[in-house]
């Protein structure tokens, strides 16, 4: 199948593009805030290298977070305008999947550091969610430690975790969820495991 595939969920922008199976990617760990500028033209430079109408794809796919407020809301608006555009369903993948499915099986906990040791973590047990996400303390992720391996994409000071690959996640991710394919897109919305700064000061 051929699909455009988006995480702009942290400070990562992350692309992959698959035509006809090969796959054209493109991954910036350090975008920060500079998604909203990046992103269309990142999206239009693979596919010129891949020599790819996006009218031609099959779905398109975006990570709704968990993350970055303004990320995430990059991300999704991104895609349901090109669903929209192009009358294409959608695909909805979370930032723990991106995590997660690096693993083959097995207990794992995907982190995301949420800053002043604070985490957004999910668990996954054989790939499917055991453990919802959840907005979790320092001490509330140690405890964690005894019943799963954590997986993060950025360094956690704190604890024992293995690093892994937010695009190579993300691919594999299209893969396992293609089930999930909808053109429902009222379906692709952001998820927030907590409020923000702004809603939690009101």
């Amino acid at each position: 199948m051929n699909y455009l595939a988006i995480d702009t969920s942290g400070k990562n922008l992350t692309i992959a593009l698959s035509v006809n199976g090969k796959l054209y990617t493109y991954d910036d760990k350090e975008c920060g805030v500079n998604h909203s500028v990046a992103i269309m033209q990142k999206i239009e430079d693979l596919s010129i290298t891949a020599q790819f109408d996006l009218k031609n794809a099959d779905f398109f796919a975006c990570v709704t977070g968990a993350g970055s407020f303004t990320g995430i809301r990059i991300g999704v608006s991104t895609v349901k305008a090109l669903c929209f555009a192009y009358k294409k369903p959608c695909l909805n993948i979370t930032s723990f999947d991106t995590l997660a499915y690096n693993k083959q099986g097995g207990k794992v906990l995907a982190v995301i550091d949420a800053k002043h040791d604070c985490y957004y973590v999910c668990g996954y047990n054989d790939q499917k969610v055991d453990y919802p996400p959840a907005f979790v303390t320092l001490e509330q992720l140690k405890q964690l430690t005894s019943e799963y391996s954590l997986v993060a994409s950025e360094d956690l000071q704190t604890v024992e975790f293995e690093k892994v690959s937010v695009l190579q996640g993300l691919i594999k991710a299209v893969e396992l969820k293609k089930g999930e394919i909808t053109l429902d897109l009222e379906s692709l919305v952001p998820l927030y495991v907590r409020k923000s700064q702004a809603e939690e000061g009101r």
